[in-house]
């Protein structure tokens, strides 16, 4: 199997029990942890007649070798059917079936794991429609994104893009707004009114937007920073600036 198909952890796999089981082949659970949440996890998968085995610590190690997978796999992997790592041209279906209120989120650049995974959450938590990265110099959704996304990644379409300026003035001609988040911006977060189609383009961990993607959006914001740091990790920005967003655009369900 591809490395992308294996989630690892046990609310990553729990997420994809409760809200796809149809995506899911077959669950391993490591023989050595015979723990509650581990039990309830079992009993959820074969409540569901999910394909699921017990294994012994070599199986288990064998199943993740030649993944890219944590070493906090918390005894637990599952093997899903097909990702959701989406092509350009299903980003035209996307913004053609937008409503009013639809909110993209952008990653300009971000390669590390752990942090697309965050932003995946994220995402997925403000209902973001999708999620667009470049092709090139992106995080792979590998199953150390996976865990951290918490099932995410595997709800919340992830596109890749060959020219992400060129997809953001497509994006535009769509009527999608949008707003890149930058340091150097002169507005505060907390000032932007938002409102419509949104587009929120975060950039790379050090460098931030790139020149083109910044000159290609409509808006820039900058998080005000109160402390000695110039800066925030760039997914806890994504969330900060993910949630004004949502404040100010949708009423929450609960």
């Amino acid at each position: 199997m591809k490395n992308d198909t294996i989630v690892v952890g046990i609310h990553a796999v729990q997420g994809l029990v409760n809200r796809h089981p149809g995506k899911i082949e077959r669950v391993l659970f490591l023989q050595q942890r015979q723990d509650q949440r581990i039990k309830q996890l079992l009993g959820a998968v074969r409540a569901k007649r999910i394909a699921c085995e017990t294994v012994d610590k070599g199986y288990f190690e064998n199943a993740l070798r030649g993944a890219d997978a944590p070493s906090s796999h918390q005894g637990v992997l599952a093997f899903i059917k097909h990702d959701r790592v989406s092509n350009e041209g299903d980003l035209d279906t996307l913004l053609e079936n937008a409503g009013e209120n639809a909110l993209f989120l952008v990653l300009d650049g971000v390669t590390d794991p752990h942090n697309f995974g965050a932003c995946l959450r994220s995402a997925n938590a403000a209902g973001a429609t999708a999620v667009i990265v470049p092709k090139d110099k992106s995080a792979p959704l590998n199953p150390a994104a996976r865990k951290v996304a918490s099932g995410a990644a595997d709800i919340t379409p992830v596109i890749r893009v060959t020219n992400l300026a060129r997809t953001l003035k497509h994006m535009q001609a769509y009527g999608v707004w949008i707003v890149g988040a930058a340091g150097e911006a002169a507005s505060p977060l907390y000032e932007a009114a938002f409102s419509g189609k949104l587009a929120l383009v975060m950039g790379a961990e050090e460098k931030g937007l790139r020149r083109l993607t910044r000159e290609t959006c409509d808006q820039l914001v900058k998080i005000p920073m109160l402390g000695e740091v110039s800066s925030l990790n760039v997914s806890v920005a994504t969330g900060v600036c993910l949630f004004e967003v949502v404040r100010q655009t949708r009423k929450p369900s609960h």
